[in-house]
């Protein structure tokens, strides 16, 4: 496989963070030609602020990445963990200088950069989620996820499953597909039973595997059967579900293998759709000004249940009645 990691810690100037939303099929923007040329092979960087088997964020972009390799002629480079955003400016600005064709920056936090490396580099093409802003460069894709559908559905269940009508949800900081993930999922635990108590918080960190671990345990403490949060920080939070038997919802990526007794099911997201009209775009000519949502109605959206997990039938029929009558606009999560 042609696929490089390059682990090197970057030596950066600053760069200001800028936090937003995630990306399938709405475009706002017409994307401008710039070459009439297509490269043969497009060569593509992904920069991910956690590890590309973090069972979240980071392996939904690099696993739709890989699936396309061969079918689009990709050769890929990967900096992965580049939580300190100037030492991922840094990253992408080396690849930028290098010829790179297209840069994903695989993170909210990213934005600023983007904008500013798009201006300095416009022959390069830059893609950025969770986000929909391309900031009106002609050179910027932007993704997003409109993550309250699936938050949404698996809330509502959540709701019939509780036993103790004591939920907690757990974000990591309050933007972006985490912003609507949390919120889509506390208004379908509310839409089930209207009693329920739904804990909503957020740890301040996207990464803090620790806080989000302390955060489920004050939960469960409080009486919370019933867990879910968003980031690849989760797996502080799924060990406390496993460690307590308390049922997890996952997003993202199917989280199931990290408590296969207490995992319900997980919003996971497909990037495949997203990536594959971007480099049909750049291919031809087309370099930016476009934003892409996935969402359960487009397939970028999938509910995936756990077989390990005995989830009654009657939760199980509701969730995907839920998750029609979204698709038909029957229900409309709030954002």
């Amino acid at each position: 496989m042609n696929i490089s990691f390059t682990r090197t810690r970057w030596l950066a100037a600053g760069a200001a963070v800028l936090i937003l939303a995630a990306g399938c099929g709405s475009s706002s923007a017409t994307p401008t030609a710039a070459s009439s040329h297509a490269p043969p092979v497009l060569k593509v960087a992904l920069i991910t602020p956690s590890a590309t088997n973090d069972l979240a964020f980071s392996q939904a972009m690099y696993a739709a990445l890989q699936s396309l390799q061969a079918k689009d002629d990709l050769k890929i480079s990967v900096q992965d963990n580049m939580f300190v955003v100037s030492d991922a400016a840094n990253a992408m600005q080396e690849f930028a200088s290098q010829g790179y064709n297209l840069i994903i920056a695989n993170g909210s936090q990213y934005g600023s950069t983007v904008q500013q490396l798009a201006a300095k580099y416009p022959k390069v093409s830059f893609a950025w989620g969770t986000a929909g802003s391309t900031y009106g460069l002609k050179n910027v894709f932007a993704y997003q996820a409109a993550a309250n559908e699936g938050g949404y559905v698996q809330g509502y269940m959540a709701g019939l499953l509780s036993k103790k009508k004591v939920i907690g949800v757990i974000g990591p900081i309050n933007v972006g597909d985490a912003q609507l993930y949390t919120g889509g999922f506390k208004a379908g635990a509310l839409a089930a039973d209207q009693h329920a108590t739904v804990h909503l918080s957020f740890t301040g960190s996207f990464s803090d595997v620790s806080l989000m671990a302390s955060a489920a345990k004050s939960y469960v403490s409080e009486g919370a059967d019933v867990l879910t949060g968003s980031s690849q920080s989760v797996v502080g939070a799924i060990g406390v579900a496993k460690s307590d038997n308390v049922a997890w919802f996952g997003t993202q990526w199917d989280q199931s293998s990290l408590a296969p007794a207490d995992v319900v099911s997980s919003q996971a997201y497909n990037w495949v759709p997203v990536l594959s009209q971007i480099f049909t775009a750049i291919r031809a000519g087309k370099l930016g000004g476009a934003t892409y949502t996935i969402t359960l109605k487009n397939g970028g959206e999938k509910i995936e249940f756990n077989p390990g997990y005995q989830l009654p039938a009657s939760v199980k029929a509701a969730g995907e009645s839920v998750a029609g009558k979204i698709e038909s606009g029957a229900i409309t999560p709030p954002q």
